[in-house]
């Protein structure tokens, strides 16, 4: 058979539980990263507060990370191309401690 027509008809089923299905509001994002992978901590900034609550760790390798990349970049032109451009002129926090 030949390989690459094998690999075109690949398909991926994906399963979400329950308890992920309900998802995790965050709104803060620190990146970091070695040769080998990519962290990457999500989290919620409050309002008033110094500290941020750290949601989720997802930890990729580099290969993946630019795949991800690539999908929210894909995903935020589709979003502006019919909601209209996000106006995104406020600076991420600055000072935060790690």
């Amino acid at each position: 058979m030949n390989k690459k027509k094998d690999e075109e008809q690949f398909e991926i089923k994906i399963v979400v539980d329950d308890a992920v299905a309900q998802g995790i509001y965050v709104n803060f994002l620190s990146v970091l990263h070695n040769k080998a992978e990519f962290v990457m901590d999500f989290g919620r900034l409050v309002p008033g507060r110094q500290d941020v609550k750290i949601q989720a760790r997802l930890i990729s390798n580099p290969i993946a990370f630019k795949q991800i990349v690539k999908t929210l970049n894909e995903n935020l032109e589709r979003y502006e191309a019919h909601f209209g451009v996000i106006a995104a002129d406020m600076p991420p926090p600055k000072g935060i401690v790690q």
